[in-house]
């Protein structure tokens, strides 16, 4: 059908003058959408007169009139991000070689930037915006809303969709709405010439163009069904939701086995109150020159399937219409012999539908009213990775390897052991660490001890640099993470971090049979400080009562001491030289950690050497310094304590 359209500005010049297909019209009219006119159409020699305030109403009016929903240039907003649904589309855009992707952008509320989905081989970035408006403005070419929202928030966001004057089809996903709030998005819909799929559907699909969501669900069943080229049937259904996909997958099977396949097929949802009906879709169907015979599948008891009975009598459809409504249970129902009495073919049972519209489709084509569509082959779809690895047709490399923990069941572990087993067990927080850091599960005299070691460093005043630090930056105004890392950055050979070179060189000394004195001479004279030894407050008239304790544990429960009583022999001939030369806590937790390993027999020498090496014992002291530092931290926002600044009198200022 050829158009002649003039439209005119709103001074009545013309502005320009068409002969036209009435999809390149549609094109022509986007290009004027800045204008209010007037539209002149001649359709086989009558006029008909239009006016409209906006052009969106028009194209709306305009498609449906032609019968047109989609296009192989239609993109959507999706609404509420669902990854599978959003890649299957994409994958089907790919099929059907869309130069562009079919969805334009992700409504995720309260969430912005991109996400990054595969588009054939390449991945691409789709926009995530936060709300419905912000997506609209920024992707006005977008006219299809899919909404993934429950049926708690679909009728509001279903509605909001609708007042976006972008938008003009909203494909409702979700089942049980309320069906007063359903009338209501209906009844603005048909008011405003909207066209609303749904609720509960499954989705809709015009073959080799534009595909929603889930509908068709896999690749493979798409290229089965060859719903990536248009062929001459229309196919609507409807049925209750968890049956709907499966009934709308298995007619598309049957289609594309007895007929040329698909040009579109909707699913309008199972719900009470559908926003477009049976009949909407038939009579758009007639409208569509591509689509030469039609299938519909009604419900029971539905009385949808009586309107397209008068349309039948009364010429509104003019192609064949293949019918089938299902849920009988004995015996024919009225609404299928009505249907068959319209002139609808009606086979006698399930069993004969395939066959019934096999012969229908023959006649068409044996008529000359149908020229079965030329078969192509889709280009291949790029299988992902992790299917690809599961079905063991390729095979990767890792980029992380684990060894000490897995969530991936249904009770994670640690070290191989379950949460249940450690909560059941006791295992407690030197458990845990002996499970974590050294991959076994340590004696308990060995968990006591850690637990130990962290309850005694875990603070020691706040004139010390790490707890110093934490304060300043606390007093600044900074969050728990920045406070925390100021004070652990202190941390180093002068505080806390000495641990693993006090064990290495005590170990290094004891079994190379070294007396403490050659040793620390020896030290001296390479021009090394003995680590572990020496204190700023602490002396030998006042030790570390902390060393004191862990000491008295260690010589009550571990089997062996050796290299706590050699750092015991170095502080002897050290102090002989200054009072301070004291066996410090980094000295004292060194030297007994290395009685831990060699005296719990569950260490080799080289695990023990690589231990130190990797500094596992200062990390002891950063974890347990953690604990005060955010203490130090909440007290001072507790306090309310302002900027610090250091005083003047501090402070020697020289040149």
């Amino acid at each position: 059908m050829m158009l002649v359209i003039t439209i005119l500005h709103q001074n009545s010049l013309p502005v320009c003058v068409s002969l036209l297909h009435p999809s390149t019209v549609l094109f022509n009219l986007c290009l004027l959408k800045c204008f209010s006119y007037q539209s002149l159409f001649l359709f086989n020699s009558y006029y008909l007169i239009l006016s409209f305030c906006n052009l969106e109403r028009f194209i709306v009016f305009f498609l449906m009139a032609t019968g047109q929903l989609f296009s192989p240039t239609t993109q959507a907003l999706f609404y509420n991000y669902k990854q599978l649904p959003i890649q299957q589309m994409l994958d089907f855009d790919f099929l059907s070689r869309r130069e562009t992707p079919s969805v334009a952008g992700i409504i995720n509320p309260g969430s912005q930037g991109f996400q990054k989905i595969f588009f054939g081989q390449k991945e691409i970035l789709i926009p995530v915006h936060a709300t419905i408006e912000a997506a609209c403005a920024a992707h006005p070419t977008a006219d299809v809303f899919i909404n993934f929202a429950s049926h708690t928030s679909g009728d509001e966001s279903s509605m909001c969709a609708l007042k976006q004057a972008t938008i003009r089809v909203v494909a409702v996903m979700g089942e049980g709405l309320a069906e007063a709030e359903t009338k209501q998005l209906i009844a603005y819909a048909r008011s405003n010439n909207k066209v609303i799929i749904g609720p509960g559907t499954v989705g809709a699909i015009q073959a080799g163009a534009f595909k929603i969501g889930d509908t068709s669900v896999t690749i493979h069943n798409i290229i089965h069904c060859k719903l990536y080229r248009p062929g001459s049937v229309g196919f609507v259904s409807k049925s209750v939701f968890e049956f709907q996909g499966e009934t709308f997958n298995e007619l598309c099977n049957i289609i594309s086995r007895v007929t040329d396949g698909i040009y579109e097929a909707i699913a309008i949802g199972g719900d009470v109150c559908p926003g477009s009906t049976l009949s909407d879709h038939v009579l758009r169907f007639n409208n569509i020159p591509q689509i030469k015979i039609m299938v519909v599948v009604g419900e029971e008891d539905g009385c949808d399937e009586y309107s397209i009975v008068e349309a039948l009598k009364q010429g509104k459809v003019s192609k064949p219409v293949v019918a089938w409504v299902s849920g009988r249970c004995a015996g024919p129902l009225k609404s299928e012999a009505a249907l068959r009495d319209a002139g609808a073919v009606v086979p006698t049972s399930y069993q004969t539908f395939e066959a019934a519209l096999k012969e229908t489709f023959h006649n068409l084509v044996e008529e000359g009213k149908i020229t079965p569509v030329k078969e192509i082959t889709p280009p291949p779809i790029p299988e992902d990775l992790s299917s690809a690895i599961k079905s063991g047709k390729v095979r990767a490399p890792t980029h992380i390897i684990s060894t000490i923990s897995d969530e991936r069941g249904e009770d994670q572990c640690y070290g191989g052991v379950s949460m249940s087993s450690i909560i059941e067990k006791g295992y407690g927080v030197g458990g845990v660490i002996s499970l974590l850091w050294f991959k076994r599960s340590l004696p308990h005299y060995c968990t006591q001890f850690i637990e130990m070691c962290i309850m005694l460093c875990a603070d020691h005043g706040p004139c010390a640099s790490g707890a110093h630090n934490t304060i300043v930056t606390a007093r600044a105004g900074k969050d728990l993470i920045s406070c925390l890392v100021s004070g652990l950055l202190t941390i180093g050979p002068r505080f806390g971090g000495a641990i693993d070179d006090a064990a290495r060189y005590f170990k290094d000394a004891h079994d190379s049979g070294l007396r403490a004195y050659e040793f620390v001479e020896g030290m001296k004279k390479k021009g090394i400080r003995v680590p572990g030894i020496g204190h700023r407050v602490k002396n030998k008239d006042r030790k570390d009562k902390r060393v004191e304790l862990l000491q008295k544990f260690a010589r009550t429960h571990f089997p062996c001491v050796k290299y706590m009583e050699y750092a015991v022999e170095v502080e002897a001939y050290t102090l002989s030289k200054a009072k301070n030369l004291i066996l410090n806590i980094d000295g004292a937790i060194g030297s007994i950690f290395l009685d831990l390993f060699a005296g719990s027999g569950m260490f080799t020498e080289q695990e023990i050497d690589e231990i130190v090496k990797i500094g596992y014992l200062n990390g002891f002291f950063v974890l347990a310094r953690s604990i005060g530092l955010i203490g130090h931290t909440f007290d001072q926002k507790r306090l309310k304590q302002p900027l610090y600044r250091h005083p003047w009198e501090d402070v020697v200022y020289t040149t």
